[in-house]
């Protein structure tokens, strides 16, 4: 018996959430022989007690069973959890190494890891890289923030390279983990209640994605964005730094000009019409930018790369055309949960616009959004349990304000005061937990209302 297989038949690993992350790790850790637990202190979904049961993992859920937690070698928590609640406190208190299931499930795999983290269109730049990778005949795989559990897809499968969507949680508890390339689209504020309020405790987060990188790895980044640049400069990087921006300059490997984007890399330039990709939209194009990027990185011909630029069906739930009824078009942006991503959707707008927005609020600043909304936005419709703080910012600065404490009651709302030639946008600025179970279930709730009218 190989010494690592003799430590991990010895090592009491302790997995904390019940997701999909917690569940894939809790799989990877069985599969290496470790004594695994799993505890979460909501309920289990079924999916995911029935796939604990098929590989006879033991878990509990409703509870916190201190004991069994701290007799722990190791303990892999979900991105969901922060790291100042009293479990959390006392964990790192026994000195008990603490982890991601994305740094556990690194230590079993040889694959090339593409990292792709930003406030915005990280979603929309991992799935548009996974199309474009797996299109041209790699042997990829999704996960992280999108797709299965990293861990999972490990334990199960065999890839030579994942795209990985991570977030500020996921990063926050990267230590030796090591991106190949690393892709920073933008830093925005964001999940700010997670991070005291302060700026710079999510930006310190975010660019943790740079940890441990070297001469042989790659960052790729938006170098338009003040706060990455800023950063870059104080980290002094090692990794070989590859900058895309709104326009050509020294030392920039994608821009667009003349209707075109344009990526060097690979002492290659590949061209392409901007009126040809699939994704339209400002923050579209330098979302395809930096899948193109890393795809020519990759050695990815041009024609597989034009054709999959051109093909991409998109992500649901990020600016998603749903009906046009009377005339008016609905779309659904329920994944715009900062003001940011707000801001891209109405900037996108060429109509005029009835807003639904609203939901738990990070501690945004709408100021980013308000000159958007006075030029663009018909009516409010504020849809969320607490909608004070939205009430104190937009009240009489838009000509008509709606308070919905239900989806069908907000679409309802939209449907009497659109006008013909108006666009409906569900883009709440806000997480969505007051009134759905996730982001997705609000973008559903929408769907199906709309679909009814």
């Amino acid at each position: 018996m190989k010494l690592e297989d003799q430590y991990n038949k010895q090592k009491k690993l302790v997995v904390l959430g019940g997701g999909l992350s917690g569940v894939g790790a809790a799989i990877l850790g069985n599969t290496k022989g470790m004594n695994v637990f799993l505890s979460d202190s909501g309920e289990i979904s079924e999916q995911s007690r029935k796939e604990l049961n098929e590989y006879n993992i033991p878990f509990e859920e409703g509870k916190h069973t201190l004991d069994k937690i701290l007799g722990a070698d190791e303990v892999v928590k979900s991105p969901g959890i922060p790291n100042t609640v009293p479990l959390i406190v006392e964990v790192l208190k026994n000195n008990i190494p603490l982890i991601s299931e994305i740094e556990f499930a690194a230590r079993y795999t040889n694959a090339k890891t593409i990292c792709i983290t930003g406030s915005n269109g990280k979603t929309t730049t991992s799935t548009l890289l996974y199309h474009i990778l797996k299109s041209a005949g790699l042997n990829v795989g999704l996960a992280g923030n999108v797709g299965t559990s990293f861990a999972k897809q490990v334990a199960e499968e065999q890839h030579d390279l994942y795209v990985l969507e991570l977030s500020s949680f996921q990063l926050e508890a990267m230590t030796e983990f090591r991106a190949d390339y690393a892709v920073m689209l933008n830093i925005t504020p964001d999940h700010l209640d997670r991070y005291a309020y302060q700026m710079q405790n999510y930006v310190d987060a975010k660019m943790k994605i740079l940890n441990n990188q070297t001469v042989d790895n790659c960052f790729i980044y938006w170098a338009n964005d003040p706060l990455i640049v800023r950063e870059i400069e104080k980290i002094k990087p090692l990794s070989h730094l590859i900058p895309f921006a709104q326009a050509k300059a020294e030392g920039i490997c994608a821009y667009q000009k003349d209707a075109h984007i344009y990526i060097h890399a690979n002492n290659s330039t590949f061209r392409m019409k901007k009126d040809q990709l699939s994704l339209q939209g400002t923050h579209n194009l330098y979302n395809s930018m930096a899948a193109g990027l890393v795809s020519k990185l990759l050695d990815i011909s041009d024609e597989s790369l034009r054709q999959s630029l051109t093909d991409f069906q998109g992500v649901p739930h990020r600016l998603e055309k749903v009906a046009t009824v009377r005339g008016v078009l609905y779309v659904n942006d329920s994944k715009a949960t900062n003001v940011n991503s707000c801001w891209y959707a109405l900037q996108s707008m060429k109509s005029k616009v009835v807003l639904i927005m609203g939901g738990t609020d990070k501690g945004n600043d709408y100021k980013e959004i308000e000159h958007l909304i006075k030029e663009k936005v018909r009516a409010l419709i504020l849809l969320g349990k607490d909608n004070r703080a939205l009430h104190e910012f937009f009240d009489g600065k838009v000509p008509l304000i709606f308070d919905a404490d239900n989806m069908a009651m907000a679409v309802n709302i939209a449907y009497d005061v659109a006008e013909k030639g108006d666009v409906v946008l569900l883009s709440p600025c806000c997480a969505s937990f007051d009134l759905f179970k996730n982001y997705e279930d609000r973008g559903d709730q929408f769907k199906e209302c709309v679909r009814k009218l």
